[in-house]
């Protein structure tokens, strides 16, 4: 599993800061400034990289065994932006809980 958590979390980052160069650059040169090219580059590259994003939490919710609630709220955390990098740090937390779990106690001597 810690190879699909890498995966979600690269991808988590990318969609982040791609959603917020478009939110944050993007749409104000569009609308104020009547400047278009940034989201006509930026928009479909976050549309097709949001697509690999949902992948990769699909297969981590998977290989988690998450409830379907779960798994929607993190497929949604893309399209807001900074929250893919507060759902990144969560569904960290998430995965590494049942190792903590089950990894033993040292011995005390």
């Amino acid at each position: 599993m810690g190879a699909a958590l890498t995966r979600y979390r690269v991808i988590a980052w990318i969609v982040g800061v791609v959603l917020i160069l478009l939110v944050v650059i993007g749409m104000p040169l569009k609308y104020a400034f009547d400047n278009p090219v940034v989201v006509e580059t930026i928009g479909p590259a976050h549309g097709f990289l949001y697509m690999i994003y949902l992948v990769a939490a699909f297969d981590l919710s998977r290989r988690a065994d998450w409830p379907l609630k779960r798994m929607l709220l993190v497929m949604l955390a893309g399209t807001v932006p900074f929250v893919s990098f507060y759902a990144e740090r969560r569904v960290s937390a998430w995965v590494a809980a049942p190792q903590e779990e089950r990894t033993p106690e040292p011995i005390a001597h």
